[in-house]
């Protein structure tokens, strides 16, 4: 097994206090290595959104520990987790959040300015397919357009591991595959851990590694010997 990029033991979070308490997660050990692709599949409500959280300095656990090369992310101060973020993790959300009044260029541009080791916007758009659209805004985009520029936007900063929360959830299975592809790419050109949670079950079959969520446990971790090629999969 390569290096982990990240160790959980016991990670538990609790929303709420006493009957209106909700256990998102149920003590979870978890070890995912550097540099896979890694599904995360489960019903809404399973936890897997937020174990993505807490790993991603996006919210804190109420018990347990989570490692992220073997710094404790738990114990961070909120401006550590803050420099994290910025210095380590890229995100890729179902709704794509680019600014309506900047270009596709432009959207990527706003990550460049704070990264530490930034790509080239240019080439962060021509990785994902759009570098001739580059001078052109949002609304002249498709939704797969869109995200793709959403993607572009989060490895441009050359992230560790890219964190993507339904990032085919609102489109259709043509574009998601074509998205699809983009992670697969991002994932085996710059060697990002990409970590993805979805409804969608076949894109498991182009994981390295597969975490089935139930009831805010894990339920089963399957490794793939063979994985498929994104333009394969049908949803």
């Amino acid at each position: 097994m390569r290096h982990p990029a990240f160790v959980t033991e016991g990670l538990t979070r609790v929303y709420g206090e006493g009957h209106a308490a909700v256990h998102a997660l149920r003590g979870v050990d978890l070890t995912i290595p550097e540099g896979e692709l890694v599904v995360l599949l489960g019903p809404s409500g399973s936890g897997k959104s937020t174990l993505l959280n807490i790993i991603g300095g996006l919210d804190r656990a109420t018990e347990g520990s989570a490692r992220f090369r073997g710094q404790e992310l738990t114990t961070m101060s909120d401006a550590a987790l803050t420099r994290y973020r910025r210095d380590h993790v890229g995100f890729v959300f179902q709704f794509y959040n680019l600014m309506p009044s900047l270009t596709a260029r432009e959207n990527v541009e706003l990550v460049t300015e704070i990264a530490a080791n930034p790509m080239d916007p240019g080439e962060a758009l021509a990785l994902v397919g759009l570098g001739e659209r580059a001078d052109h805004f949002p609304a002249q985009l498709s939704g797969g357009e869109q995200q793709r520029v959403a993607i572009a936007r989060a490895v441009a900063k050359q992230p560790d591991v890219l964190f993507c929360d339904e990032p085919t959830g609102a489109l259709d299975s043509k574009t998601g595959r074509a998205v699809l592809g983009v992670l697969s790419d991002v994932n085996a050109e710059l060697g990002s851990t990409v970590l993805m949670v979805t409804h969608a079950a076949a894109t498991a079959a182009m994981a390295h590694r597969v975490i089935h969520f139930a009831d805010g446990r894990i339920r089963e971790v399957v490794e793939n010997a063979t994985r498929l090629p994104a333009e394969e999969i049908e949803w």
